[in-house]
């Protein structure tokens, strides 16, 4: 009898320190989103009044394509978007490759996101609308992520979670004419140009 009471004391104590690990887990996970979120939030919001895509979209896309920030490819390579090109990473990790872009920041990326986002054909008939589930569709039908419906519902599922969906009230129709010039050359304009 003896032996199965301490069987079960030691059961439950198990169970309890898995039970905080485990919390303390989901804790982290939490506060590591709210950092990114505090961190991305404005950078979004900018990018949005610079180009009418939905901050929502750009701050949705990184989260699930960065892991919010946690990903290999957002530690290593500051590519919050799964965006595929050359980077140095042969270099500045030996042992280590990987076929995705590799910029100098993570503002680069999400500048370079919405410029991907701008060249595409059916850009102009989007820009400034903020419905999100639409940009989503188009972005999903030329080929964005090869996930297809499923991307569309996890990107969705964290506009919603998050209440991302709430920036996108902050669209701007008169910064969006000022900055139609930002669009036709794919870069922000400099001072000289304005």
């Amino acid at each position: 009898m003896r032996k199965v009471t301490t069987y079960i004391k030691r059961s439950v104590w198990v169970c309890a320190v898995l039970l905080l690990l485990m919390l303390s887990n989901v804790g982290y996970a939490q506060q590591s989103t709210g950092n990114y979120l505090k961190k991305f939030k404005p950078v979004s919001v900018e990018l949005m009044q610079e180009t009418g895509i939905p901050a929502s979209v750009i701050l949705g896309v990184a989260m699930l394509e960065s892991g919010t920030g946690t990903s290999r490819n957002a530690k290593l390579l500051n590519n919050h978007f799964g965006i595929v090109g050359k980077n140095n990473l042969a270099q500045t990790a030996p042992g280590k490759k990987s076929r995705y872009k590799q910029y100098a920041s993570a503002v680069a990326s999400y500048e370079h996101f919405v410029e991907v986002l701008a060249r595409k054909k059916w850009f102009s008939q989007l820009k400034g609308n903020p419905e999100f589930a639409v940009w989503l569709k188009h972005m999903n039908h030329s080929g964005y992520s090869s996930a297809g419906h499923e991307w569309i519902r996890r990107v969705t599922a964290i506009i919603n979670r998050y209440k991302l969906y709430k920036l996108d009230e902050g669209m701007d129709s008169d910064s969006l004419a000022r900055s139609s010039s930002w669009l036709s050359v794919g870069m922000p304009p400099t001072t000289d140009d304005q």
